[in-house]
């Protein structure tokens, strides 16, 4: 596990140059990462309910389920039975939990003032979008901001347990740091600019899911020539 022997207190210590050069390594690794993989802001945001607690391969399993379906349509998938849908999304784990977590997301979704029109939700000012989300059963704060950032195109920096890991590991942050501590301190260092946090955020899951794991992979690491990382073997 990370070792950080910073008080919990302590706020994220990284520069804009900082996060850049972070940024910059790990696009020459992976290049470009096109995320998120969707092909409507709908489907994005089921899709960051889905993806909660499980693999995204998973997610997209279960996402090709409601397309066989003809379901990734709001009114229709708020109509189809709780069972089926259900046995719908099963691959993505939880799936009674998921299932009616949809259904409760759906009611928000089509009820006003969205009325279940995308562009409705991107009037909204992201702060009270936000705030209207986060009162949605099953919607946390890295679910929202993905929602705000993926679907909406807001200029939200989304923060996992990624972003956190890798951040303690290089130091930069304490372990234990609080989700809207970190994730202001991402908006308030870098440029306002949704594409940025896009790739950003997604350079980030490669880097967890490819290097920085729970046992890391770092002499292959993107980030080696940092030379930073505190690792308690």
């Amino acid at each position: 596990m990370p070792k950080n022997s910073s008080p919990p207190g302590r706020k994220p210590q990284f520069s804009q140059p900082q996060l850049f050069r972070i940024y910059r390594l790990l696009f020459a690794r992976f290049g470009h990462r096109n995320w998120w993989p969707a092909q409507t802001p709908f489907e994005v945001m089921l899709g960051a309910i889905l993806t909660q607690n499980t693999s995204w391969a998973n997610v997209e399993r279960a996402i090709q389920n409601l397309k066989r379906a003809r379901a990734l349509r709001p009114k229709k998938l708020a109509e189809i039975d709780l069972k089926k849908l259900e046995k719908l999304v099963r691959p993505s784990g939880y799936f009674r939990q998921k299932a009616a977590r949809l259904k409760i997301f759906l009611q928000f979704f089509l009820a006003p003032p969205i009325r279940g029109s995308i562009d409705q939700m991107k009037k909204i000012a992201p702060t009270r979008m936000r705030e209207m989300l986060l009162s949605v059963k099953g919607i946390g704060p890295e679910t929202a901001d993905s929602i705000l950032l993926y679907a909406l195109d807001h200029p939200v920096f989304v923060v996992d347990a990624y972003t956190k890991r890798i951040f303690a590991r290089l130091g930069m942050i304490p372990e234990k740091i609080r989700y809207e501590q970190l994730r202001n301190s991402f908006e308030q260092t870098l440029p306002q600019d949704p594409n940025l946090f896009n790739d950003f955020h997604a350079q980030l899951v490669a880097l967890g899911n490819q290097y920085c794991r729970k046992k890391p992979r770092c002499s292959s690491c993107p980030l080696a020539e940092l030379k930073k990382c505190k690792i308690d073997n």
